[in-house]
């Protein structure tokens, strides 16, 4: 056994989250407080003095679909409560699935991903918002060569041109930031054979 502590928040077939941590994790909380919602996207704890929060935010499927203007009052939601615990915890780490590319830089062509979800300017500037509350990106701290990205689709060798696009983040609270020393989006899980098409993506901290 690793003995890791673990603590889940899913749902059958469709949407779920967790943390693991070799050290404990105290004060669980699953879903957004006060936002009703039937889909299991996050959940919270602390760990060694760290709240940490991971979500799944919904893809919103298309700009003319009902799920992308549930994405938005998610999102709307989701940064309340970012906001909230900020208020109470001084290091903070979001992390998980965005299902954001927050600039063109973050995109592969970015021409034509233009309008196109992940890459609206709502939801763009929903991103743009949780920074504002005083959130760092966490591989955005260091200088980053151009084409770093997290998904890639399995059509067409999207991976192996690196036709990719970042929508995995891992947010700090500025305080949190302090304690930075690297970042790195893991390529070497992306290549094995049978992979997901997400890239795992990691925060090295003091």
């Amino acid at each position: 056994t690793l003995d890791y502590h673990v603590v889940m928040n899913g749902q059958p077939t469709y949407n779920g989250v967790a943390l693991l941590s070799n050290k404990p994790i105290t004060d669980v909380e699953l879903d957004i407080p006060g936002f009703e919602d039937p889909e299991k996207r996050v959940i919270a704890g602390t760990i060694d003095g760290v709240r940490v929060v991971n979500a799944y935010v919904p893809n919103g499927h298309s700009p003319d679909s009902d799920k992308y203007q549930y994405k938005l009052t998610w999102l709307t939601h989701f940064r309340q409560y970012i906001a909230d615990l900020m208020a109470i915890y001084p290091e903070v780490m979001v992390i998980g699935d965005y299902n954001i590319a927050p600039t063109d830089d973050d995109v592969h062509h970015p021409e034509t991903w233009q309008g196109k979800i992940l890459c609206t300017d709502q939801e763009r500037a929903a991103f743009t918002a949780l920074l504002e509350l005083g959130l760092v990106d966490g591989l955005r701290i260091e200088a980053q060569p151009p084409g770093l990205f997290t998904w890639w689709d399995y059509r067409q060798g999207g991976f192996e041109k690196n036709s990719g696009i970042r929508i995995d983040h891992l947010l700090l609270s500025r305080v949190l930031s302090r304690r930075f020393i690297s970042s790195k989006v893991h390529l070497n899980y992306r290549a094995m054979e049978r992979p997901s098409d997400h890239a795992p993506v990691s925060v090295v901290l003091k």
